[in-house]
């Protein structure tokens, strides 16, 4: 019997991913490529879409010949997600114009708070502002720094949109990506031109996708050329994907109000259902219909967060390196190692993560990371311990926003890189209080993108019935209450030190 298989492509910060499933969600084979993230200025972030294209190409060659007597006509779909605001300049046929400027890109902090003054009636979708690194504010950023190429652009779109291009020859932009970072509202009619006009990107509308589709929609098939290149049947469905965090909400069988959706990668992003339009300062929404019809979603995030992890292990941790290649484990199992036997608070060391400006619910992109309560005594694997403890805090900060507007949080869902360190969702569990669960499989978002696959196929009805059949199984940690008490004081010490550094950040290039 010929095996059906969908196939999601994770196109992250860190890497391109290649996942290939069953139709029971199942995965049968997956591969990556790391992408390279170049920083020209201070706050800027940039990447070649060329790079992805590669990436792409040879995440699914690596992932496909994995698969035993495999036939190119078993792949009835594919779908790719994305991270959010990664924003390409390109002609209609696809030619890029420059590197793309990356989500985590903060050099729109001007036209932002430009944007943010105008007070138009849409803002209240986005909690009264855009935030820095979305589509909107960087290309009026670039239209007033850049206007040749603004102005040469036929298409200003996000990574998504650009991979999805090239895979089925057809532009569309996700209802996802519009709906959280372009202005979008479907309950007010869509895209708001006067919005645009206000703002000085009157001519805005002309380079935006004018097909807007639902995640798990057809946006095309694949292409005779992109077939070519990547080994698979011209002509095989094309979904449209959405925001990778997204993608993993539905990865992960959330469909309901209630849990929050936590997925853990280079930064944090956190999904929550309601079931009316709930508008909570210093977070992003509500958002109508973005992943699933008739569901609203609130949304805050942490823009960094496993970058900072990473940064610590790559630049102050030598001696666990070395440690670890001579034990012969992961760098990060035994940081994870030493740091568990830290008590809770990292024996006084406080770290903010800020080190790309804060998402929510402070809305600034002129924060700053910083540690407090070092020593000359203070150890690697503390310093370690305190930042994913500063993830952790960041997280509970975003659970009292929520549930300081009304919205009750029971329960922690968890995807991502980061979910893969039992220490660093035991610390997420004890400071918030929550039971946390995580789903039995590292590729949650790709989980999600091959749902979208299997509805474009024609596979299932709709994403609940694709989510009802593909989700992953999940176990469950539970907090320790005593823990959880002596995380009060450490907590209050990030929420301190953030209000008393504000000023300083401030004055930072």
């Amino acid at each position: 019997m010929n095996k059906q298989y969908v196939m999601g492509i994770d196109a992250g910060t860190e890497s391109v991913r290649a996942v290939l499933y069953d139709l029971g969600g199942r995965q049968v084979a997956q591969a990556s490529r790391s992408n390279l993230t170049t920083f020209p200025r201070p706050g800027w972030a940039e990447q070649s879409p060329a790079g992805w294209i590669k990436n792409l190409t040879e995440s699914v060659h690596e992932c496909l010949s994995q698969v035993e007597d495999f036939s190119p006509d078993q792949v009835k779909g594919l779908c790719v997600d994305g991270t959010c605001s990664t924003v390409v300049a390109a002609l209609n046929d696809g030619t890029v114009l420059g590197d793309a400027i990356l989500w985590m890109d903060t050099r729109a902090a001007d036209e932002a708070r430009h944007i943010a003054a105008s007070n138009h009636p849409v803002l209240r979708y986005s909690g009264g502002e855009d935030a820095v690194e979305w589509l909107v504010p960087k290309a009026l950023w670039m239209k007033i720094h850049e206007p040749q190429r603004y102005h040469r652009a036929q298409k200003l779109v996000e990574a998504l949109d650009y991979l999805t291009f090239w895979l089925c020859g057809q532009w569309s932009a996700s209802v996802c990506n519009a709906t959280d970072a372009w202005n979008y509202v479907s309950t007010e009619g869509g895209f708001c031109p006067d919005f645009f006009v206000q703002i000085g990107l009157e001519d805005l509308m002309e380079k935006l996708p004018r097909r807007v589709l639902q995640m798990g929609e057809r946006a095309g098939e694949l292409t005779p050329q992109a077939a070519q290149v990547l080994g698979l049947a011209a002509g095989t469905p094309v979904a449209q994907g959405g925001i990778d965090a997204h993608a993993g909400m539905l990865g992960m069988g959330i469909g309901e109000p209630g849990v929050m959706a936590m997925t853990i990668g280079s930064s944090s992003v956190h999904l929550v259902y309601t079931d009316q339009p709930t508008f909570i300062p210093g977070l992003w929404g509500p958002y109508p219909d973005i992943i699933l019809k008739d569901r609203w979603l609130l949304q805050g995030g942490q823009t960094s967060t496993g970058s900072v992890v990473r940064w610590v292990k790559d630049g102050f941790a030598p001696a666990a390196q070395r440690d670890a290649v001579r034990e012969g484990k992961r760098v990060y199992q035994l940081l994870d190692e030493r740091a568990a036997r830290i008590p809770p608070g990292s024996n006084g060391v406080t770290a903010l993560e800020h080190f790309q400006g804060n998402r929510s619910p402070y809305r600034d992109p002129l924060a700053k990371g910083a540690f407090l309560g070092l020593t000359l005594a203070t150890r690697e694997e503390e310093i370690f311990r305190a930042v994913m403890e500063a993830a952790a805090f960041g997280t509970r900060l975003i659970l009292e926003t929520l549930a300081q507007g009304g919205v009750k949080v029971t329960e922690l869902r968890a995807c991502g890189g980061g979910s893969q360190s039992p220490l660093w969702l035991q610390i997420h569990a004890d400071v918030c209080g929550l039971p946390l669960t995580v789903c039995e499989t590292e590729n949650v978002v790709a989980l999600g993108s091959a749902m979208c696959a299997a509805v474009a196929a024609g596979l299932y009805p709709d994403l609940h019935a694709a989510m009802r059949a593909m989700s992953c199984a999940t176990r469950v940690v539970h907090p320790c209450e005593r823990t959880h008490e002596a995380y009060a004081v450490p907590y209050r010490r990030y929420v301190q030190a953030y209000q008393a550094l504000k000023p300083l950040f401030h004055e930072f290039p």
